[in-house]
């Protein structure tokens, strides 16, 4: 186990001045954790690409270790180079690459099929500027034909230049365990760090976790349908499942801990106090 584990949070661009200023407090309330980086998303298409920018800027600014996200779909070539040349003028060093998915209407996929084509551009491009961080799937990917399949993409990434992963959120250690424990027999060494999606509403829950692939264990389901509309017993058994999954994942050496906090710091916060993992005034 690490000495330390380290912690990173992820947020999405807002669409509002309002969204801008809440998430601003929502940084400052989550630096004082000391997190390696904060990540910020970005919509195929372009559709979030000036938004990304600003946020990620900001945190810039403000002194922290920025990530955007970059997505394959819908991207050119040349449209991806001009970002990252953006980005590199900028002092940005990190970048998390996607395949990303296809919004519906929109018929042309890019230039880059796969992640692992973005992964091989961008050290073409930079060489060894950017720590490249990819995504990994322990339930596998929703897509992928069979496990297999899924564990040779992965790989394709890692052999294309990725640093490090981050997974898709889970509820299972021991999903997480067996894949990091695949990855390590077909030689992949980077780290695999947990991503993990604290729970505020459990039918935002249910709906993120039907649309990537993540599996709700049942005795969770049927316990958080049990409270019906009781936001604090939900917030309270959210915050106690996902304490003890982290505390699971620390235990079996995961690296990290990247929290999924759509822009809300009070869960993340809970948790982290929990975990001791940062002395929190």
């Amino acid at each position: 186990m690490s000495m330390k584990t380290e912690i990173s949070f992820e947020f999405f661009p807002p669409q509002s001045a309002e969204g801008l200023d809440k998430l601003r407090a929502v940084r400052a309330r989550l630096a004082p954790l000391g997190p390696t980086f904060f990540s910020v998303t970005y919509g195929a298409g372009g559709s979030t690409r000036e938004r990304t920018f600003d946020v990620v800027m900001e945190i810039a600014a403000e002194g922290h270790a920025a990530a955007p996200h970059l997505s394959c779909v819908g991207s050119t070539r040349d449209g991806i180079r001009e970002i990252l040349d953006t980005y590199r003028a900028n002092g940005i060093r990190r970048i998390v690459a996607l395949r990303g998915d296809l919004p519906s209407g929109m018929a042309d996929a890019g230039e880059f099929h796969y992640a692992n084509e973005l992964v091989e551009f961008i050290r073409a491009e930079t060489g060894d500027l950017f720590h490249i961080e990819v995504a990994a799937y322990p339930e596998w990917h929703p897509q992928a034909k069979t496990p297999r399949d899924d564990l040779l993409a992965f790989k394709h990434k890692v052999d294309a230049g990725a640093d490090a992963a981050i997974t898709q959120f889970f509820y299972n250690a021991d999903a997480y365990a067996h894949f990091v424990a695949e990855s390590r027999a077909l030689g992949i060494t980077i780290p695999i760090v947990p991503g993990i999606m604290p729970i505020g509403s459990f039918s935002k829950l249910a709906r993120f976790a039907d649309g990537s692939g993540a599996e709700l264990p049942r005795w969770m389901r049927k316990k958080f349908e049990s409270f019906g509309d009781d936001a604090d017993s939900i917030r309270a058994f959210g915050l106690d499942v996902v304490t003890g999954l982290c505390q699971r994942l620390i235990e079996l050496g995961a690296p990290g801990l990247h929290f999924y906090t759509l822009n809300q710091s009070a869960l993340p916060l809970e948790i982290v106090r929990r975990l001791g993992l940062a002395s929190i005034k």
